[in-house]
């Protein structure tokens, strides 16, 4: 118990907020490869997924069938592709030690143009539709924003 109060009474002391900070940089630099390697992990199973989803869809159903799962094949191929941008986003982040602002906007739109490809007419309103589309709108317009930024910026 004394260890852990001499631990504590040294972690509290105002000069030790340097090595506090490098203690955070150290957690958060692990807990981002962690999440890199929990993604690839993620992607790997997906394509697992989406290449037995295509088998079946071949070689084992009816040909009708693929028009009603072309969907889900749509839906995994972006899933993978969104995931590819979250690992780019976070290796970005190891790298720069910083978001990246442009990235995760992005990766938004991407994920949003997912839900809009996939989008069932018979099964969501018109109000999710026009919800979807102002999404895309807002995102499209931070982007162009921060592009218009940076640009300024490096000149």
């Amino acid at each position: 118990m004394q260890l852990f109060y001499s631990i504590l009474r040294n972690f509290l002391k105002p000069d030790k907020s340097d090595s506090f900070l490098r203690f955070l940089k150290i957690i958060e630099t692990l807990v981002s490869k962690m999440l890199s390697l929990l993604l690839v992990a993620v992607i790997l199973f997906t394509i697992y997924d989406l290449v037995l989803l295509l088998i079946s869809d071949f070689f084992r159903q009816p040909p009708d069938t693929l028009r009603t799962s072309l969907f889900d094949i749509f839906g995994l191929f972006l899933n993978i592709l969104i995931a590819l941008e979250i690992l780019e986003n976070i290796t970005a982040y190891l790298r720069q030690h910083s978001v990246q602002l442009e990235l995760v906007i992005v990766t938004s739109l991407t994920a949003v143009a997912r839900k809009i490809i996939i989008f069932d007419v018979k099964q969501q309103s018109a109000d999710d539709l026009i919800s979807i589309s102002v999404a895309v709108f807002l995102l499209a317009l931070s982007y162009i924003l921060i592009r218009r930024d940076r640009r300024q910026h490096k000149e």
